[in-house]
């Protein structure tokens, strides 16, 4: 059964104007940043790591798995209870974007790690990013028990933040279809999906049949061709084709052990999906949609996040740890580096408690963001 809603993107039900402009913006304490100028290739060759509890980002370096910093968001004022859940980054890495669960922020760090602006919006989740626009997307926290049914559209130059209704409960699963077609997210709380062209955001609703999945995060093969989404309750990694107006249901993977945040490769031709509660890694083959391999690691502690380095060579899977598991005092979180070829553990890193999501450039997009000179 099909349900049809019309609205457009600067339209929404509810709207909230950013605190802070991007050209200068501040923390709560009031104390303002610069902007830099772009970023060359090496310094965009970064990857990011929120820790839930530890209220930071990890920056690491793209190549080695080192961590090269771990920014204190409390140092900046932020509350220690904040809850920094996800990460999105700009294609080109001149900036990147974080949720605050609990103090209901989205902020907008430059790549010297400074909060140059921030928007307001309530219990925050996750992002996605659309590489063709100023646009990023943002759903509702997992933690969140009855968020508002809405998502947020964020404008990353202006940091204006509108919020539109989709119509069913709890929204987290969020991903946008690199080609610029379409945005995608799914109720927690309900087999419910929204889909629209971005721009007009003429957004459709879809039945998911069977039993409850909690569909936790999706991802969308980097030729628009298929969306990818991990079900908690069931275990399963259900894949829509998405070459037709409606997206049709063509696989489904019985993985086990609650899927959560999966990647897509630069050539769209595997997908690395952390299960949580398996302590492990699968490696998808999209060509067939079989599992090519199975990945087990001491670091891989309740495995969270995921992310795939500029380059493709390197996948990134972080682990939240908070039972002790990985065995070292502190229960740091960790971040396990393979290489996507062999497989091979590279480096573990050790960052802040409840290492969550994550997030690379993809400059393999070959799209302008709006930090792009010409925009």
């Amino acid at each position: 059964m099909m349900n049809r809603t019309r609205f457009l993107r600067f339209l929404g039900i509810a709207s909230s104007l950013a605190l802070f402009g991007c050209g200068g913006g501040a923390g709560p304490s009031g104390t303002a940043s610069t902007v830099s100028s772009p970023p060359s290739a090496s310094q965009a060759d970064r990857v990011y790591v929120v820790s839930q509890e530890g209220v930071s980002v990890g920056v690491l370096d793209a190549a080695t798995g080192e961590l090269l910093e771990e920014v204190d968001l409390t140092a900046m004022g932020y509350t220690p209870t904040a809850k920094a859940h996800h990460v999105a980054v700009e294609p080109d890495g001149s900036y990147y974007y974080v949720s605050l669960i609990a103090d209901g922020w989205v902020l907008k760090l430059n790549r010297d790690n400074e909060v140059v602006a921030r928007a307001e919006f309530e219990t925050p989740g996750l992002l996605a990013l659309d590489p063709t626009s100023d646009l990023l997307y943002v759903g509702r926290s997992m933690a969140a028990v009855n968020p508002p049914q809405r998502v947020g559209i964020l404008n990353r130059t202006t940091m204006e933040m509108e919020e539109v209704d989709v119509f069913f409960p709890r929204p987290h699963a969020l991903a946008v279809d690199p080609m610029g077609d379409r945005v995608f997210t799914a109720s927690l709380a309900e087999n419910r999906m929204a889909y629209g062209p971005l721009g007009a955001m003429e957004v459709d609703l879809m039945d998911v049949a069977g039993p409850l999945q909690t569909l936790v995060q999706f991802a969308v093969s980097p030729d628009g061709r298929w969306l990818a989404g991990t079900g908690q309750m069931t275990g399963q990694l259900l894949v829509w084709d998405l070459t037709g107006e409606v997206p049709e249901l063509a696989h489904t993977l019985d993985l086990g052990g609650q899927p959560w945040h999966p990647s897509f490769t630069p050539d769209g031709e595997e997908l690395w999906v952390p299960r949580r509660t398996a302590d492990a890694v699968s490696v998808v083959d999209s060509r067939s949609w079989t599992v090519a391999a199975e990945l087990e690691h001491p670091a891989l502690a309740e495995p969270h996040g995921s992310a795939v380095s500029p380059d493709g060579s390197r996948v990134f899977v972080a682990g939240r740890n908070t039972t002790g598991a990985y065995g070292v005092p502190g229960n740091p979180g960790t971040v396990v580096v393979f290489d996507r070829n062999s497989r091979a553990v590279l480096h573990v890193a050790e960052v802040g408690p409840y290492a969550a999501g994550m997030a690379a450039p993809m400059p393999w997009l070959g799209a302008r963001g709006p930090s792009s000179p010409d925009r």
